[in-house]
């Protein structure tokens, strides 16, 4: 296995830089593995394809306002973008430009909203990690809610609408740097389709990280460490997920993030019966070779060349039956990324 197997050459106009409205209206490419069959739909079609026995999980992290503009004393400007917390006031960052930031500095956040102009507040630097990710200390954490910004991914060029619309609509726990993707398409009005075929979805929670705009390097994907990721997942979804086992009935998860969760709680529940709650740090890696314990089924947007989720995506689909669907994708001039169309593997 090499990361070069996972790369592939998109057209810059195929990446999505607005989202599609309203959101239901995405397109949807539907790939079965039982016979390789692809068709074409649109996002709000996906009620027809699921199953009122299906468990339908959600993941429902909230992007933070992770994006802080800051200066150095000297008035050089300083970017900080908030990976995770690790405890109260301290957190894992990027910081950029970080050749110029050391340990021991002292920044001062800048308001980037009017509303927020008269708040002030300083992070330190408290230790350097790898790749310009540093672990800083706020003198009051509260600078983030006020003057944080929320990110948008490194692809997404001049985007000027609501920030609101990198959220998905059942978003609540915030914690993440990144929407999980798949789940942006829902609105209101086709979940309660969903929830009148009898499909009463339930929420889990994965916070997303930075691996999910990084690029491996390594030659060799198990030689990439992955950022760990928060998650939780409660009592009552681990009883659904295990009930759902033990009548044959579908888990179809919706982003690779909540497919991660539930894996990494199935790996923490083998030798035991059914799925145990589950709260800590996600840290598998999911190659192709997996072997797949709780989910049938996938909600995905299409993703970055040499990523950790295309890799999932293709140990989850089949790596030929991905590339197929990927090239076929390209011919249909589908959008990609984040704003981008959503593909179902069933």
């Amino acid at each position: 296995m090499r990361t070069s197997d996972f790369d592939y050459s998109l057209p810059p106009e195929f990446i999505a830089q607005t989202p599609v409205e309203p959101r239901d209206q995405s397109r949807l490419l539907v790939l079965r593995r039982g016979d390789g069959s692809i068709e074409h739909h649109r996002f709000s079609d996906i009620v027809d394809f699921l199953q009122p026995t299906d468990v339908l999980v959600l993941n429902d992290t909230r992007v933070m306002p992770a994006r802080l503009k800051a200066q150095k004393g000297s008035g050089g400007k300083v970017e900080v973008l908030l990976l995770r917390r690790l405890e109260p006031g301290l957190w894992e960052a990027l910081v950029k430009p970080s050749k110029r930031i050391a340990v021991g500095d002292r920044v001062e956040l800048l308001s980037t909203r009017p509303a927020s102009i008269g708040k002030t507040s300083f992070v330190e630097v408290l230790e350097r990690k790898e790749e310009g990710v540093r672990v800083v200390r706020f003198a009051d954490e509260a600078g983030v809610e006020a003057l944080g910004q929320i990110p948008l991914p490194p692809y997404i060029h001049g985007y000027h609408g609501d920030r609101e619309r990198y959220q998905t609509v059942y978003s609540r726990e915030k914690g993440s740097v990144a929407a999980p993707t798949a789940g942006l398409h829902f609105t209101p009005g086709l979940l309660s389709q969903i929830r009148d075929k009898g499909i009463d979805p339930v929420f889990v929670t994965l916070h997303v990280g930075l691996d999910t705009f990084r690029p491996i390097r390594e030659e060799d994907p198990r030689q990439h460490h992955i950022h760990h990721e928060y998650g939780m997942l409660t009592p009552e979804v681990a009883e659904r997920l295990t009930k759902a086992r033990c009548d044959g009935h579908r888990v179809v998860c919706v982003g690779t993030t909540a497919v991660r969760l539930l894996e990494q709680a199935a790996l923490a529940s083998e030798g035991t019966e059914g799925v145990k709650p589950f709260q800590g740090w996600v840290e598998l890696f999911i190659l192709p070779g997996h072997r797949f314990r709780l989910v049938d089924a996938m909600v995905t947007n299409f993703h970055l060349p040499r990523s950790t989720l295309l890799m999932l995506v293709s140990a989850f689909g089949g790596d030929d039956l991905i590339k197929r669907a990927y090239q076929e994708a390209i011919r249909e001039r589908y959008r990609f990324y984040s704003f981008g169309d959503a593909m179902l593997i069933i």
